[in-house]
């Protein structure tokens, strides 16, 4: 009888950077001694955050997102993780301002977060920017998102696992998307669902260069 070998994990990262170190403001002094273990591209391995924020912020697209933040909801990472790999303007919570934030996987450090203590406020914000804002929820009158044109400059909110939007954001929303379904279950996690309504806006209005990703 044979057993298997285990299976080896993939180093994350890279280890310290070797001497004499590079002359470059946007690295840290730490993070070259000691190696870098982040959850970043390659591109920023010993970056500091701020360089890395303001790198993003040379080329962040025009989209914002919102979450409902009711019930402290696991699914917000999530969603605020996606919205990182997006690299949109920046992301809202609407409701209490600690929100769970284990699913974004620290990548909120890298991104712009606004808070607003209600969806008057939110819908407030968004005029004065000049967003239309595009709820997405399964509910009556919803137009599904794959017919649906939205709007360049936009503001996508979600809301919580199992409730969904509450009546006040629905009422302050331009337009009212949902994910067309074919199968037996009500509604998709809110997590998938709003990873699917942010790359429908990225397949509109962002120029994805042709060829390999790596």
């Amino acid at each position: 009888m044979t057993h298997a070998e285990p299976a080896q994990e993939r180093e994350v990262g890279v280890g310290p950077h070797p001497e004499p170190w590079p002359e470059d403001p946007r690295l840290d002094p730490e993070l070259l001694a000691h190696g870098d273990r982040r959850n970043v591209l390659d591109r920023y391995r010993y970056w500091r955050r701020e360089a890395i924020i303001a790198h993003l912020d040379t080329s962040r697209t025009a989209l914002h997102v919102a979450i409902e933040n009711l019930e402290h909801d696991a699914n917000i990472g999530s969603v605020v993780r996606t919205a990182n790999a997006f690299n949109v303007a920046a992301f809202h919570i609407v409701g209490r301002r600690r929100w769970n934030r284990r699913g974004a996987m620290v990548t909120d450090r890298y991104q712009h977060e606004l808070h607003h203590p209600d969806a008057a406020s939110l819908a407030a914000w968004a005029r004065a920017q000049g967003l239309s804002i595009v709820a997405m929820d399964l509910v009556p009158g919803a137009m599904p998102i794959e017919h649906t044109a939205l709007p360049r400059y936009c503001l996508l909110v979600f809301g919580q696992e199992g409730p969904g939007l509450s009546e006040d954001l629905l009422a302050a929303a331009d337009q009212v998307v949902g994910i067309s379904q074919f199968g037996s279950t009500r509604s998709i996690n809110v997590a998938a669902a709003a990873a699917i309504a942010m790359h429908t806006w990225v397949v509109q209005h962002v120029d994805v260069p042709r060829g390999p990703l790596a």
